[in-house]
């Protein structure tokens, strides 16, 4: 099954994931340390010790932390006394057990003053902090990476699921039962919760640009928030676009599949009363009555017979061909 970006994708083993790592800006560069004085927190998955902790210590409010990591959870934008708490829908990790199904996740941002913590169910959302000059400037403009990081990531999603529905359409062409069809359905439903979520992100940052004062975005920050409207909304579109052809066109496809079937059964009607007419022939100077030939030494009776059924079939195709059937 394609991935985020068309190549099989596996999930990493629950023990190989750490559940903390720490970041600072280097040089324009993230790089990962280990001291507690960090400006960047990553938590992936985190235990109950440390959701203590960040409750505790951070005064971050429980209920939102868990709705960092409930994929069930809306978009929105909190101003608490000390920090900012960011919840967006990201796209989830696509892996051969989904079975079609493209699935929405939460991710969870905590901006305070000179600090970033970043919860997330796995550790995706992380791919921009592995020590490549990303020239981030400050960590206005690392969040904004982030969002700028989620938006392509449902751009990937799109585009790989446009892929597999032309793949599903070719086979659905030639196909006579409904696995295609019901694939097909499966990317339907994800594009819904795509559209969805891609909206609830829009409506959140649009709301950080309203704020942007309150939050302390540079001039630079705030032209670059407003680069990531126009790309979510493009986002939005083109998943609207996909989900309306699947939607007006499933009818059309499982007539298709309907179809096929009509076509072979009819094919195989063909063949049975093609079989049937020479065998009746054939049956008839069999019966244990007096026939034409019988008793006959007559060599070519045989071959008559034969003829004889050989016509029939003859006619019965031209009668099947005048008729249209």
């Amino acid at each position: 099954m394609p991935s985020t970006k068309s190549t099989p994708s596996k999930a990493v083993p629950p023990k190989h994931i750490k559940k903390l790592r720490k970041f600072d800006i280097i040089d324009g560069t993230v790089h990962e340390v280990n001291e507690d004085t960090a400006a960047i927190w990553i938590y992936t998955n985190p235990d109950d010790s440390q959701k203590r902790q960040l409750v505790n210590d951070l005064k971050i409010d429980e209920h939102t932390l868990n709705s960092a990591l409930d994929p069930d959870e809306q978009s929105r934008l909190e101003f608490e006394p000390e920090h900012i708490a960011l919840i967006l829908k990201r796209p989830k990790n696509y892996s051969q057990q989904d079975q079609f199904m493209f699935k929405v996740t939460s991710i969870g941002f905590f901006f305070f003053k000179s600090k970033l913590i970043v919860v997330s169910a796995d550790e995706e959302n992380i791919s921009i902090l592995n020590g490549r000059p990303a020239k981030i400037t400050s960590l206005h403009h690392l969040l904004l990476k982030f969002i700028s990081r989620i938006i392509n990531h449902y751009f990937e999603h799109l585009k790989t699921i446009n892929k597999i529905s032309d793949e599903l359409e070719q086979q659905i062409n030639g196909s006579l039962e409904n696995k295609y069809l019901l694939n097909l359905f499966t990317l339907e439903k994800s594009l819904v919760y795509y559209l969805n979520a891609i909206h609830a992100n829009s409506v959140v940052i649009v709301k950080l640009k309203y704020n942007a004062v309150r939050i302390g975005f540079s001039l630079e920050n705030l032209e670059y928030l407003e680069d990531l409207i126009i790309e979510n909304n493009q986002c939005y579109t083109q998943s609207e676009i996909y989900s309306s052809i699947l939607a007006s066109l499933m009818d059309a496809r499982a007539s298709i599949v309907s179809n096929n079937l009509n076509v072979l059964m009819k094919t195989l009607n063909v063949i049975t009363i093609a079989i049937m007419v020479p065998t009746f022939v054939v049956s008839a100077f069999s019966m244990n009555v007096k026939l034409p030939f019988e008793l006959s030494e007559w060599q070519l009776a045989f071959w008559l017979i034969m003829g004889m059924a050989a016509i029939s079939v003859i006619s019965f195709m031209i009668f099947w061909k005048i008729k249209r059937w």
